[in-house]
């Protein structure tokens, strides 16, 4: 019996067209998607202004799709091609990149590379706008919700949004590791290395970092699908592993009991927060991100709690330039709207800042940007090509130019420099 698919305030699931095709706005499900269906309040002035800007943007970057025949002699580049321009600037106008995601997901603009154009407008990102007019930025930006908190209830909404869609959802582009999280490659291309095996170099490297072995007693936050703790488990660690998805707990615990590691291997469905007990190592994987800033001291006063005398932590975190997190830590995203809410990625010297004010120093931290990017562009193709098998879910063209939207958007912040992945360890700072 298939699972019922769960979208983020959406409901119920709803078979749907598998073309990849410009979808006009009112074959877009209303109650699913209300800010989808419908175009925003007409504001002729913010229009106008969206207009000149976006239009100025594109063009200066050759991103948009010339009005005659292009020259075939030209450095081919890649292409954004607006299908309904009126729509398009009119919500640019309106909400911003929050705006510029909904107008993809209604069909109103498409590209011959998506990835393509968006690291380009990502590399450019400080200079699109000319620096007069920067100021006018909070037109276009509004606050997150407070129901976005992650309080103890809101982030188990906020996890139940993203995580329990559908594990089979997940299964369609993940390797058979089930690990959502960047691969650390050998070498690249990643064509002469299967991404189960990079991301088994991810996890080993993230065990040997925290020296997990025989008889390690190991706190995981962030489950997963399971992965790290099977592989910590065949070391001969004894693990105890925290997550609030249900999908993805029936799932882990299932592929534990096949692997015979029920012994070795709890998993609790539970809030960091409420961790008990000491542990030789923790390992926390692109978990932080989740987590919010207002409640950055508690991860970290958790991390620093669950160690034994002489423990060491093992994080891998996503993060952003610091001057990016400041301005994005209030804002609502397009990506915290419809991927991950309450979501912020950090800075390396957020991490730095809480890690120290809970009594842990840096003692290691390497970044793999350009591994991210290869990860998701191996899980976006995967996705386009197994999109039908998507749509047979129970997932409607808009969630699926909306999933496409977000791996596209996400390779391309690694992609440009924007974003990074860091594998860092942590220590006791002081005796206790």
């Amino acid at each position: 019996m298939r699972r019922t698919v769960r979208v983020p305030a959406q409901p119920g699931p709803l078979p749907a067209p598998a073309a990849r095709t410009a979808e006009p706005a009112g074959a877009v499900d209303a109650d699913r998607w209300p800010d989808v269906a419908r175009l925003p309040k007409a504001r002729p002035g913010r229009t106008a202004l969206a207009r000149y800007l976006v239009h100025r943007a594109l063009k200066n970057l050759s991103l948009l799709t010339p009005d005659g025949e292009p020259d075939p002699a030209a450095p081919r580049s890649p292409r954004l091609t607006l299908h309904d321009p009126g729509a398009f600037y009119r919500r640019v106008g309106s909400d911003g990149l929050i705006g510029f995601g909904e107008s993809y997901m209604a069909g109103e603009w498409d590209s011959d590379d998506l990835p393509g154009v968006l690291t380009c407008l990502a590399a450019h990102v400080g200079d699109l706008v000319p620096a007069p007019l920067r100021r006018l930025r909070s037109l276009w930006v509004s606050a997150r919700p407070a129901a976005d908190r992650n309080t103890p209830d809101g982030a188990r909404h906020n996890i139940h949004c993203h995580y329990d869609l559908s594990n089979e959802l997940f299964g369609t582009f993940l390797d058979p590791t089930l690990t959502y999280s960047s691969a650390v490659f050998h070498d690249f291309p990643a064509r002469f290395e299967s991404l189960r095996e990079a991301q088994h170099r991810k996890i080993d490297q993230l065990l040997d970092l925290a020296h997990v072995g025989v008889d390690t007693r190991l706190l995981e936050i962030g489950t997963g699908w399971g992965e790290l703790a099977l592989r910590a488990a065949a070391r001969g660690a004894r693990v105890t592993t925290l997550t609030l998805s249900s999908e993805q707990a029936d799932l882990a615990r299932a592929r534990v009991q096949t692997a015979g590691l029920a012994d070795r291997v709890d998993i609790q469905l539970c809030d960091y927060r409420d961790a008990e007990g000491r542990y030789d190592a923790v390992v926390s994987v692109e978990m932080i991100e989740a987590v919010g800033a207002e409640f950055w001291p508690s991860y970290f006063q958790t991390l620093r709690g669950a160690l034994a005398p002489g423990g060491r932590v093992a994080l891998q975190a996503i993060t952003m330039g610091h001057q990016q997190m400041l301005d994005t830590a209030a804002t609502h995203t397009w990506i915290s709207k419809y991927v991950f809410p309450g979501g912020l990625i950090p800075s390396r010297e957020a991490v730095a800042e809480h890690a120290t004010a809970a009594g842990l120093r840096t003692a290691a931290d390497h970044g793999y940007a350009p591994h991210y990017a290869e990860t998701l562009r191996l899980w976006r193709e995967r996705f386009t090509e197994r999109r039908d098998t998507v749509a047979a879910l129970g997932f409607d063209n808009v969630f699926l130019r909306m999933w496409e939207l977000y791996l596209a958007y996400s390779e391309a912040g690694f992609r440009s420099g924007y974003l990074d992945v860091r594998q860092i360890l942590l220590t006791e700072g002081f005796p206790r």
